[in-house]
């Protein structure tokens, strides 16, 4: 192989060709010699990672891990083991994601359930919620706070009062 120009790189892989450079730049894949006539090209090693760093992409672990498996492939010394508990971390990851993501649609679909979609905005029991949530100090872009919260707010709902607006101000 003579190597890749960066578009053929990137085609190939189905990125930008500014993603081949933000690699660059992040230390993941080296930027190859301009020749003196003619593109730069990527060497086999060079296309190896960038297919390497999209495959552990697509299984979720961050840039800053890819640069750390990359380094760990050729660091002297380096177990399978150690490979296998950076997986392990990912994966424990991932299944939390999941059940906050769980308990995020169960905390949306009651919500959504009780709503009586009519009425003025005043009268809107899920920004209700979601306004009632910041005022007892919860944070409602947090899966526990929501799912959480939801439960105990759910026997409680009526429509705010006619006079107050969701973003916390008075109607003028």
């Amino acid at each position: 192989m003579n190597g890749l120009t960066i578009g053929q790189l990137a085609r190939k892989y189905g990125v930008q060709v500014e993603t081949i450079k933000f690699y660059q730049r992040r230390g993941l894949i080296e930027q190859p010699p301009h020749p003196e006539s003619g593109f730069r090209k990527y060497s086999a090693e060079t296309v190896r990672k960038v297919r390497f760093i999209r495959r552990a992409k697509e299984l979720g672990f961050s840039l800053q891990e890819i640069g750390e498996l990359l380094d760990l492939r050729v660091a002297p010394g380096t177990s399978c083991r150690e490979i296998k508990a950076r997986a392990e971390a990912r994966l424990a990851d991932i299944r939390q994601k999941q059940k906050d993501l769980e308990r995020m649609e169960e905390a949306l679909r009651q919500l959504t359930e009780t709503c009586q979609s009519r009425g003025p905005l005043s009268e809107c029991t899920i920004l209700g919620v979601l306004d009632d949530m910041e005022e007892d100090g919860r944070d409602s872009s947090d899966p526990e706070d929501a799912a959480e919260y939801w439960p105990s707010k759910q026997a409680n709902l009526k429509p705010r009062d006619k006079g107050e607006r969701y973003n916390g101000m008075a109607n003028t």
